[in-house]
């Protein structure tokens, strides 16, 4: 009998520690009864999952730890009075205005949103400026003259291009593609080879030509007019643009209205 009553004081007693030393409901945990509230994890959350981190119970419980030990240096630093230091209360009026300036900012652009017709005025500016000429060309780059020479002597013997490209280009990246450079404007080139290439008929090779990199054999594939980037595959830059100048704006607007004394 008497085992039996110090087994159910026992479990009473686990019962009421339980109940004692449980989070309150809407909390993670407490800290010397202080309550780290539910709202907190799933800010920390949401701020990792924009980060790419899955929401996960290992990912809570990592969270809560980090809670737990922020409250705790948290409240030890209140103890040394922290809050009322000079340095710590400017940055965190800075931290302040910043998170309301944030807040404001994105209340303007959702109250302010741009169409698909502003953003495709925008598109039309900027699309004149496309114009010109792309070259499709392969290179094979090597140190010395005497090795260009060498190259051109192998072509002319019926060797193939991309094959001494894979072979003796100090270009590996090129080189590992046969020497294929791509469609490129010729300006994005050196000039020494930009020059070159803009005066290759189409399907001819150059004689050796130098650079600061080496001396260059090019192949030049194809030449088509530059069509320049589709308005999808440019539509979110615009956005972005568009609403920085609209930001810009509003901010200058303030400025010209506001009493400011230097």
């Amino acid at each position: 009998m008497f085992k039996a009553n110090r087994l159910a004081l026992a479990i009473a007693a686990a019962s009421l520690s339980a109940s004692v030393f449980a989070a309150p409901a809407g909390t993670v945990a407490t800290v010397n009864g202080v309550a780290i509230p539910q709202a907190k994890s799933d800010a920390f959350a949401s701020e990792l999952a924009q980060r790419g981190q899955k929401d996960s119970p290992e990912l809570r419980a990592k969270i809560k730890d980090e809670l737990i030990k922020n409250e705790v240096v948290y409240q030890e630093a209140l103890k040394k009075g922290m809050d009322k230091n000079p340095e710590a209360l400017a940055q965190l009026e800075m931290l302040k205005q910043r998170i309301i300036i944030g807040a404001f900012v994105n209340q303007y652009v959702k109250a302010n949103p741009l169409t698909d017709s502003d953003l495709r005025k925008e598109y039309d500016k900027i699309k004149v400026t496309f114009g010109g000429k792309e070259f499709k060309a392969r290179h094979i780059l090597v140190a010395t003259e005497a090795e260009a020479k060498a190259i051109l002597a192998d072509l002319k013997k019926g060797k193939k291009f991309d094959e001494l490209a894979k072979a003796k280009s100090m270009d590996k990246g090129s080189g590992a593609n046969g020497g294929d450079l791509g469609w490129a404007d010729p300006k994005n080139f050196v000039p020494e080879f930009g020059g070159a290439l803009e005066k290759l008929p189409k399907g001819k090779i150059s004689d050796p030509v130098k650079s600061q990199f080496g001396f260059h054999i090019i192949k030049l594939d194809d030449v088509r007019e530059a069509k320049g980037p589709s308005f999808e595959e440019v539509k979110p830059q615009l956005e972005q643009q568009l609403q920085g100048q609209r930001i810009q704006k509003m901010v200058e607007e303030l400025l010209a209205k506001a009493q400011i004394v230097q």
